[in-house]
């Protein structure tokens, strides 16, 4: 492909053919055998099935390949009133009575005597398979998915007009770049350590804003602003509601205060797998978007299409049940500390958001490729999951990496069949900082040591929970069978009553938000000395908390720390100045989140360790992210060469904005 920049900013292709994936013979021959042999253990496997000779094996594996092929497409196009659970079953159903046919027709040689038997069988071997074909290197082969998500491509129509390059953002949640330049060099992302070897890929960092969180920093990269977001929940005390970053209402009017018609995804943009929509034109797995969904959403259908997508979801999805329990034994085991809580329902969530969600975005990206779409943006948060549990740059968290890594690689070689020529920019939301959480080293949380600070005073909410992913794999589950919000809850207003309660206190990574609501406005630190003389000493003596941002009537916002104080309008530093573990930038982005309407009564940051590296979470989450200290505030940009980058440093998520913006031809 040659180039000619018409704009210097949008490398133009001249003549851009794609080419046509090709069903390769040898390919096919060789998953023919594959699919031969695991049919064969299957049956040597489950009781009361036989298959009598190699050549009766064969013919049963050609038999139930030519109806995969045909059935599930057939499936897809069914507006089924429950997209994902019946197209889903029904998928599956496909393969076991194929199985049981294939049987019959094969006279003599395959005896399989019921249903349930077929339906094992079909699974067992979809999981040999699998297996065989990763052993023997044959599972890269991806012309067979490259047609079926052209051929639905051509169905919903062709969005390309010109030969501009379209813009695809591949957002990996939670990853930190130096977590990312170790594994580059670990050999945990070959595929991203290759664009910079041989493409000359630049590798560039960004610095947060305060909220290092995916909500404030897709709002800045998605929206051109995050203004007014102090964290990832927040309590607006003049309406008496708490709002939340991962509540679909509540993210609908996110957008809705930050949208200027300039998002990033205007104008033919997709959205998926995103907290926000940046104002795109199609969305799938968008959280802001779910409220304006009545039916299931079509993309699901799509997904269906391809009948291998299904028996490889089950056959992943039940590996990664089986990798999270084993790795949580190993922690255990081996006594392996900080380690958070993984038992419950959290492997089920897991495989949810490493397999379901991750390979519905690649595959809605695919066919977003296919389609010629000017621009995509697609979060994919299986890292940052894993890590919130398992650590940082543990075994089974960098195992996530890498699986991400192999499905960008997809990405790229896609780019040659899509009848536009596309840049591929891989970016993160914001890193991660390990420690072990604030409950673990004390024996009670932040709001434990509140509510026995404040003076009589009763009536408390403690929002101290987790990250997203339970919002996240409902969201998936609700958006497939069309029922992505409640009915009721498309009628309630941005928001979550308070209630009565007196003080709330909220956990966001190693921030934490005090409220007292004693006024409908924020307290000064006057007033909150007069009126709970115990609160604010028992704070900033504590040796896990390393500051309180609170506003003075007198001296205006004030960092609080154990041995000093900082004035932010003026810089001024009384004794030891509490900022200086952090960054250079920290007292900038704390004097940014105090002009913010909605920002607590008292704010509070971790500790931070330089050394160490460590801080702790006041949410029960051992790799963390949304306050200040270390790697959370250090995200990265992957760019191809030729597009330009600004001479000066990114500072927040809204620098970010301007730079993709600029990468897009029709922006």
């Amino acid at each position: 492909m040659s180039t000619t920049p018409e704009d210097p900013r949008v490398p133009r292709a001249v003549g851009w053919h794609p080419e046509t994936p090709r069903l390769r013979p040898f390919r096919l021959l060789i998953s023919w055998i594959v699919s031969t042999a695991a049919l064969l253990a299957a049956a040597s496997i489950v009781p009361d099935v036989e298959i009598e000779g190699v050549p009766g094996a064969f013919a049963i594996a050609a038999i139930i390949a030519v109806l995969n092929a045909i059935l599930p497409p057939i499936i897809a196009a069914l507006r089924l009133p429950l997209t994902l659970l019946l197209g889903f079953v029904l998928v599956l159903l496909v393969d076991a009575v194929a199985l049981k046919w294939a049987s019959d027709v094969v006279d003599g040689s395959f005896g399989i005597d019921s249903f349930g038997l077929a339906m094992a069988v079909s699974l067992l071997a979809a999981a040999i398979d699998l297996i065989l074909q990763v052993i023997l290197g044959t599972n890269d082969d991806e012309q067979y998915t490259l047609r079926v998500v052209r051929r639905i491509a051509r169905r919903q129509g062709s969005l390309a007009k010109d030969d501009s390059p379209g813009l695809i953002c591949l957002e990996i949640d939670g990853l930190g770049l130096p977590v990312l330049e170790r594994a580059m060099r670990s050999g945990h992302a070959p595929n991203l350590a290759r664009w910079i070897a041989e493409d000359g890929y630049r590798l560039i960092e960004w610095e947060t804003d305060l909220s290092s969180q995916t909500g404030a920093s897709q709002a800045g990269i998605l929206l051109g602003s995050n203004e007014g977001i102090p964290a990832f929940r927040w309590v607006e005390k003049d309406r008496g509601v708490i709002m939340s970053c991962s509540r679909p209402q509540d993210c609908a009017e996110i957008e809705r205060r930050h949208a200027t018609g300039n998002g990033l995804l205007v104008n033919g943009g997709a959205s998926r797998g995103n907290l926000l929509s940046g104002e795109a034109d199609d969305a799938i797995l968008t959280i802001s978007r779910l409220g304006d969904e009545v039916k299931a959403n079509p993309g699901y259908r799509g997904f269906l299409a391809n009948g291998f997508n299904v028996t490889r979801m089950v056959v992943l999805f039940a590996w990664e049940v089986v990798l999270e329990l084993l790795a949580a034994g190993r922690q255990r085991r081996r006594d392996v500390v900080p380690r958070g809580h993984r038992g419950g329902v959290y492997p089920f969530l897991r495989a949810v958001m490493c397999v379901f969600v991750r390979d519905l975005v690649i595959y809605s990206v695919l066919t977003d490729m296919m389609r010629g779409r000017p621009a995509v943006y697609a979060t994919f948060a299986s890292y940052d999951e894993v890590a919130h549990h398992s650590g940082l740059e543990r075994p089974d968290t960098l195992e996530a990496l890498r699986k991400l890594d192999q499905q960008f690689g997809r990405v790229a070689n896609a780019r040659a069949y899509a009848p536009r020529p596309y840049e591929i920019v891989v970016l993160s939301d914001h890193g991660q900082t390990q420690g072990a959480t604030f409950k673990q080293r004390n024996g009670y949380g932040l709001d434990e040591l509140v509510e026995r600070s404040l003076e009589g005073t009763d009536g408390m909410v403690s929002l101290m929970g987790g990250d997203e992913i339970d919002t996240v794999a409902g969201a998936a589950l609700g958006e497939a069978t069309g029922r992505p919000v409640d009915k009721e809850d498309r009628r309630t207003a941005a928001g979550v009553p308070v209630g009565d309660q007196h003080t709330v206190v909220m956990g966001s990574g190693n921030l934490g938000l005090i409220y007292l609501m004693e006024e409908a406005r924020r307290l000064t630190f006057e007033e909150l000395n007069e009126r709970h003389p115990r609160l604010l000493p028992a704070l900033r003596e504590h040796e896990h908390i390393g500051w309180l941002l609170v506003r003075s009537s007198e001296r205006g916002p004030l960092v609080l720390g154990p041995r000093g104080e900082r004035e932010l309008a003026t810089g001024n530093v009384i004794g030891e100045d509490p900022l200086a573990p952090f960054s250079p930038r920290a007292a900038q982005h704390l004097l940014r989140t105090d002009g913010f309407e909605h920002v607590a009564d008292i704010m509070v940051g971790s500790f931070y360790d330089p050394l160490l590296h460590e801080g702790c979470a006041f949410e029960e989450l051992i790799s963390f992210h949304g306050g200040l200290g270390g790697e959370q505030t250090e995200p990265f940009i992957l760019a191809p060469p030729h597009l330009p980058l600004p001479d000066e440093e990114l500072i927040g998520a809204a620098a970010v904005h301007e730079v993709l913006v600029s990468w897009r031809p029709s922006a």
